[in-house]
């Protein structure tokens, strides 16, 4: 068969008059792209999908294609752009560093990205441009490509062009593709790679056969034509699957309506002949534990013809079972009021920790469910250790609609502390302390390193554990001890890696408080013990801005490390800004300072958030250039166990790991640029969630607030 066979088939095919395709499935190539075996297809992957692969068609420093090893790690982060990130290896433990090594193996590690440009209409056909091993100084693989695609009947014909650094000529011209998808689990490629005929074959598994988790498909190239491979075979197999289940996307999305605001709800301060009626204070727990607030157990020894009549009331039963149906529920510091138009519930989230937008979603579907009384009004506000974070009101009967129609609910939704209405009758006291009741949190501990000259993967690997107590309005203890579960050579005794292994034992203990600050301002102090490789005594302080809808935060983080051992003190101070772009889930950060270990300089990182999961792209410019990619997922179910008077035990919300490369100069290994230690107590982790605690973001996700309490009702 001519080499520009499949290429000419793919041109006439293009230029063919419009038909209709069925949906043909997309995968992985051997390369580090969607596509065929060595060219890419028009397809991206999915939005928030991330897809892990392994082959062994290594083309290594000689140029030819033999057994290896190749991990491919790839996401799509929004509609129509997919990035990748490639170790290319040819043993995983050998040092490269040992004579006559090196000039034999390759080890290189390369990122890849892809976009599908828009605005074609898909019944057309489809074009994408891409590169791969972009970026840095050795590019054994580097290539630019533009390709096109269209789909007729069971076939997907692809056809492009592509620049490449490769000697022999692969992806270094115009080249070409067939893909026929001859059952939903096993279709058949033909490729010309601008060098060689190559031949291959995909099984795939259904998603529905792995109790919907993900995709898994098996590859082989069983055929080609080229003069430069050890072999003719070679195999792969990738596993594909959704970040999260919670992501937007899979809701309806729902406008929310402009709010109006209830007639006379406005908080006043008044003295009657019963003591304090209501005097407006920083929550409301301390309002319900005034001695002579009113409750519903001292209305009788205080009867008026209004509060008598709320104690008589249906209300009154309805908003003592909400009080005991929402302790059940596992919330904490759980208050909850009412005057005759307006229902008031202050609560704490400690059960649905990776995203308090299910806390609320829950709390506001139990008013619903349980007032049922006509023209009520509610004013909810979350805390977190007693201080206000964010006050939501609106109409019972609005939000019932939303819960049973889908009817877009008119919330008004604020950063800050709620306005408790007037003439409140408190039902009972603050319940479900949170204080002195510890929160044991598990997780996994790494220290590794990723395709360096010593290892294709060096690890250690640890279990932490921390400790969280509160204590009072905004402060507590945290403590935290880690142990070493297994090391790869390179990180034991006089190893490479040995000053990066994890340690062992208590790592920290630190008192913080925080506080909320007017116009919008906190502030935090973590003072302790830290351990990081050598023993530090430490403060943390950090102030932050967060901007009344929650778009812009800014914060200032100054810390001071003493060396316990010597005359010695390490310190960093940063400035970072953030930008919750809330409607495309991403999350923007820039940060500028000095770093613990003395560098300075800028970081750079997007967050493209899915449910509650996120990829991160990064670029750091202090001792060095570097760019990479980070994953964080949550290592905890959806909704934890209730805290008992024992305490928690629970995963940690949101773990993070990350993979990177200098640019710009030779590879060169550089560990902990632009560091600055903290622990998982920030403002940003505690008070604003990452973004995710704000009134914009509650705007956006008001179909997963349904959801929630759907679910777990």
């Amino acid at each position: 068969m001519s080499k520009l066979n499949v290429f000419l088939g793919s041109a006439i095919v293009l230029s063919s008059p419009l038909v209709f395709a069925e949906q043909i499935n997309s995968n992985q190539s051997l390369v580090g792209y969607t596509g065929l075996i060595n060219t890419p297809n028009a397809e991206v992957q999915g939005k928030g999908t991330i897809d892990l692969s392994y082959n062994n068609a290594l083309f290594d420093n000689l140029h030819t294609y033999k057994d290896g090893h190749n991990f491919i790690v790839s996401a799509g982060l929004f509609d129509g752009f997919e990035v990748s990130g490639q170790i290319a290896s040819s043993t995983m433990h050998d040092n490269l560093f040992k004579p006559g090594v090196r000039s034999k193996q390759i080890r290189d590690l390369s990122f890849n990205a892809k976009y599908q440009i828009p605005y074609i209409p898909k019944d057309l056909f489809s074009l994408a441009i891409g590169g791969k091993d972009i970026g840095g100084h050795v590019n054994f693989y580097q290539t630019y490509y533009v390709v096109a695609s269209k789909e007729l009947w069971d076939f997907r014909f692809s056809a492009g062009i592509a620049k490449s650094k490769r000697p022999h000529g692969e992806m270094d011209g115009v080249f070409g593709g067939i893909e026929y998808q001859v059952f939903d689990w096993f279709s058949l490629q033909a490729e010309h790679d601008a060098e060689a005929f190559n031949a291959g074959a995909k099984v795939t598994i259904p998603k529905k056969w792995l109790y919907d988790i993900g995709e898994l498909t098996f590859t082989s190239r069983f055929y080609s034509d080229t003069d430069y491979s050890e072999e003719d075979t070679y195999w792969g197999v990738s596993f594909s699957m959704p970040l999260s289940s919670e992501d937007k996307q899979n809701y309806k999305k729902v406008e929310a309506a402009p709010y109006v605001a209830p007639i006379a709800t406005k908080p006043t301060a008044k003295i009657d002949d019963h003591g304090i009626g209501f005097i407006q204070t920083a929550m409301a727990p301390e309002l319900a534990e005034q001695a002579k607030a009113l409750t519903v157990t001292s209305v009788k020894q205080a009867p008026t013809e209004t509060t008598q009549k709320l104690a008589n009331s249906s209300l009154n039963s309805q908003v003592i079972e909400l009080k005991e149906v929402l302790i059940n529920d596992g919330f904490e510091n759980v208050v909850v009021g009412y005057n005759l138009n307006t229902v008031f519930v202050n609560f704490e989230n400690s059960v649905f920790n990776r995203n308090d937008i299910d806390a609320i979603g829950v709390v506001l579907g139990r008013i619903a469910e349980s007032v049922t009384n006509e023209s009520i009004h509610f004013n909810v506000q979350l805390s977190k250790t007693d201080i206000p974070l964010i006050a939501i009101q609106g109409k019972v009967d609005n939000y019932r609609l939303f819960i049973e129609q889908g009817v877009s609910p008119d919330l008004n939704v604020q950063q800050g502390k709620a306005s408790i209405p007037e003439g409140v009758v408190w039902a009972g006291k603050a319940e479900a302390s949170p204080n002195f009741k510890p929160r044991l949190t598990l997780s996994p501990a790494t220290s590794n390193t990723y395709a360096t000259d010593f290892g294709v993967l060096d690890y250690s690997v640890g279990l932490r554990a921390e400790l969280d107590v509160p204590l009072w309005q905004g402060g507590g203890i945290k403590v935290t001890g880690q142990t070493i579960l297994d090391e790869s050579s390179d990180f034991e005794d006089n190893g490479a890696f040995d000053n990066y292994s994890l340690d062992e034992g208590i790592v920290n203990a630190m008192l913080h408080q925080t506080f909320a600050l007017p116009y919008g301002f906190y502030n935090q102090t973590q003072i302790g013990f830290y351990k990081d490789y050598f023993d530090y005594k430490a403060i943390i302080n950090e102030t932050a801005w967060l901007s009344p809808e929650g778009r812009h935060k800014v914060s200032a983080k100054i810390a001071y490390f003493d060396y316990a051992d010597y005359r010695a003190s390490r310190e960093y101070e940063t400035l970072t800004y953030q930008y919750n772009w809330v409607e495309q889930d991403i999350t923007l950060h820039a940060t500028a300072g000095k770093y613990f270990y003395g560098d300075s300089g800028v970081k750079l990182e997007s967050r493209f958030w899915f449910g509650d999961s996120y990829i991160a792209v990064f670029y750091e410019n202090t001792d060095a250039q570097k760019a990479g990619v980070g994953l964080s997922i949550p290592l905890t179910p959806r909704k934890d166990m209730k805290v008992t008077p024992f305490g928690q035990l629970k995963g940690r919300d949101i773990w993070r790991v990350g993979l990177s490369t200098q640019i710009g100069e030779f590879n060169r290994l550089v560990f902990n640029q632009g560091y600055a230690p903290s622990t998982q107590v920030s403002l940003d982790n505690t008070m604003f969630k990452r973004g995710r605690l704000t009134s914009s973001y509650i705007y956006s996700n008001l179909a997963r607030m349904k959801e929630a309490y759907e679910s777990y009702k």
